[in-house]
């Protein structure tokens, strides 16, 4: 069994690992860069020692240097930063250290995510529509006679890198200059990799995945599926497991698809197969990360398995510890994010002191978070604040009991994108599960059909107010309202 690793990585995913190396009897390493000192995973560690590069987490050097050093013998680099790295699960290997995550080949095939999705077609594999060339400098005829063939609406991709930072959706040619500059902006910028590729957006489409465990012997499992189809800014807003469009013919056929990639890039530990699912149900595959998701409270509250104490184990060289029968998909689980953007500014970062903060309690809510009154949300980091996770056992009790979630959550001192969270547990096509991919780009809140939704939509309109910079005001910005007001309805 490990003895101590270090944690590199920072905020609510190191809080989580903390955890899981205490109730495992593992000592645990925090680092930490000076806005983070306040910061609960810098508090909770057995150590913490300050990162002084100004890299910061991305510097693989320092980062094994104070790993030696403390001797550690393991280093769990949670998600982001260097999670998907081969050449850092390399270089940790040559100093005796274990990666708690995927095997370096591995991480390196699906790390490429052209060569992955080559590798993927080539073995009969449903993939999305996608530029077999990527680019690494602007190439106009070439890119331009590229999406004529794929056809609009397409996205322009970082080939490395997850899903978000690196995406930048093309709706008309008049938009593809702009796009592969901002393109290759933001691939140089979060992933040091200008490469991108073209691939085929599938309208009223739902995107999901399926969490993948693995051990070194070869035995795999997979625990059930999760829709993160609501999308903002490039970045997961919310998901719910199951999939709730998925019939069960469908949903046992994308398990087996699933665990049939995952034996063919031969990953370990935890890893999550990406899909996109037309109108019509079809999945397509469009990329596989080897690593724990940024989601994976959602998984872990259906399946009641601890995905991070079983990312332990695995690295640690134990057998996976449970068998397909014994994952038990029980019920409904939905996560959302909580960020420190402004609703009021077009979602602008607002990074800051928390001043006080309520979180929710009662009967299967979670909150996963750093955070605490008095805390700071730097702004030399990503945005998040917080995961919230509800489960219930069937879809409606989920939707109900994180929409109670949402109206005890207080937060002061920020803002936050709680009002847009609100406002999607209150729509009716999320209500419903309806929606498709295109709900955020939609105003809010409809009008009403009957008198039994205006008494539904009165309602939330109580729940939806909250306290900001001392005074109350709606949760909405006008532009999300406009779609009540334009039907001639008050607010009010």
């Amino acid at each position: 069994m490990l003895k101590k690793i270090l944690i590199a990585n920072r905020g609510e995913i190191a809080v989580r690992v903390i955890r899981a190396c205490r109730e495992l009897g593992v000592a645990s390493l925090s680092l930490y860069q000076r806005p983070d000192e306040r910061s609960l995973h810098v508090r909770l560690a057995d150590e913490c020692v300050p990162l002084e590069s100004p890299a910061g987490f991305m510097d693989q050097d320092e980062i094994l240097r104070l790993a030696v050093q403390a001797g550690a013998d393991a280093i769990h680099p949670g998600y982001g930063f260097l999670a998907e790295r081969a050449d850092f699960i390399r270089a940790c290997a040559a100093q005796g250290l274990t990666v708690i995550g995927g095997p370096a080949e591995a991480v390196a095939l699906v790390a490429d995510k052209v060569a992955a999705l080559e590798c993927a077609q080539a073995a009969g594999f449903a993939t999305v529509p996608h530029s077999s060339k990527t680019f690494v400098e602007d190439e106009p005829a070439l890119l331009r006679a590229e999406a004529e063939r794929l056809g609009y609406p397409l996205k322009i991709k970082a080939r490395h890198g997850g899903q978000g930072r690196g995406e930048t959706l093309v709706n008309s040619p008049d938009q593809l200059e702009r796009a592969v500059a901002t393109a290759f902006a933001a691939a140089q910028a979060f992933y040091a990799d200008r490469s991108v590729y073209l691939e085929k957006a599938l309208p009223a489409a739902h995107t999901v995945s399926v969490p993948i465990a693995g051990d070194r012997f070869g035995r795999r499992v997979h625990l059930g599926e999760r829709d993160h189809t609501l999308v903002l800014g490039n970045q997961q807003i919310l998901v719910e497991s199951a999939a709730r469009q998925l019939s069960a013919e469908q949903r046992s056929q994308l398990w087996r698809t699933a665990l049939d990639l995952a034996s063919l890039f031969k990953v370990e530990n935890l890893a999550n197969a990406e899909f996109l699912l037309d109108g019509a149900g079809r999945a397509y595959f469009t990329e596989i990360k080897a690593r724990l998701s940024i989601m994976h409270p959602a998984t872990e509250a259906l399946t009641r398995v601890d995905l991070v104490q079983q990312q332990i184990l695995l690295a640690a060289g134990e057998p996976l510890s449970l068998s397909q029968e014994q994952v038990n998909l029980n019920g409904w689980a939905m996560t959302c994010r909580l960020t420190a953007e402004d609703p009021w500014q077009n979602f602008r970062p607002a990074p800051g002191q928390v001043q006080s903060v309520r979180w929710p309690q009662g009967p299967e809510v979670r909150v996963d978070s750093y955070v605490e009154a008095g805390g700071d949300v730097p702004s030399a980091y990503e945005t998040l604040i917080a995961k919230l996770t509800t489960w219930a056992p069937d879809r409606p009790g989920c939707v109900a009991r994180l929409r109670r979630a949402l109206g005890e959550l207080s937060l002061a001192g920020i803002a936050s994108n709680l009002p847009l969270l609100q406002q999607i547990s209150w729509d009716p096509g999320f209500a419903d599960g309806s929606y498709t991919d295109d709900l955020l780009s939609q105003p809010f809140v409809r009008q009403p059909e009957s008198d039994d939704q205006l008494r539904q939509l009165a309602a939330a309109a109580a729940v939806l107010y909250t306290l900001r910079r001392g005074q109350f005001q709606p949760c909405l910005p006008e532009r999300l309202l406009s779609g009540w007001h334009r039907a001639g309805r008050s607010s009010g």
